[in-house]
């Protein structure tokens, strides 16, 4: 059965799913370290959100959540579904799950990017009711 919820506390058990998750969404990323989980977990900024099955931790998903001017803003990063767990609805519960993580927070709306190549999670993403935005995406990277 799969569950979802928010990590409170960095384990060896999180630790080892994320160096297990991370790699299977960026290769050019390495997995965050237990320091870096820490902050992640301890920030009012972020929630990290874990899929497990049957007690093991089979996906993730970060949602960034901060206050502008105009309102709260809320962003969905990271998502990654272990390959064995593909196809039983993690990917949707995780996303569910943030979602509604956000409305408590305040915010109006959540965003998130996904690659094109990535056609099953932009078909799922679709079915949640994301909408593509006609927008110009910048990135700045410094030195």
């Amino acid at each position: 059965m799969i569950e979802i919820h928010e990590a409170l506390t960095v384990t060896d058990e999180l630790v080892d799913a994320m160096n297990r998750l991370i790699p299977q969404l960026s290769r050019s990323n390495p997995p965050p370290t237990p320091e870096e989980l820490q902050l992640i977990v301890e920030s009012d900024a972020s929630v990290l959100f874990m899929a497990t099955d049957d007690g093991v931790m089979i996906g993730t998903l970060t949602l960034a959540l901060f206050r502008i001017p105009t309102g709260v803003r809320a962003w969905i990063e990271d998502v990654v579904v272990d390959d064995g767990g593909r196809g039983k609805g993690v990917g949707a519960a995780l996303n569910l799950a943030a979602l509604a993580r956000a409305n408590e927070a305040g915010a109006t709306s959540v965003d998130l990017t996904s690659r094109p190549s990535r056609e099953a999670a932009n078909r799922l993403y679709q079915r949640l009711g994301f909408i593509a935005r006609e927008t110009n995406v910048y990135r700045y990277q410094g030195s």
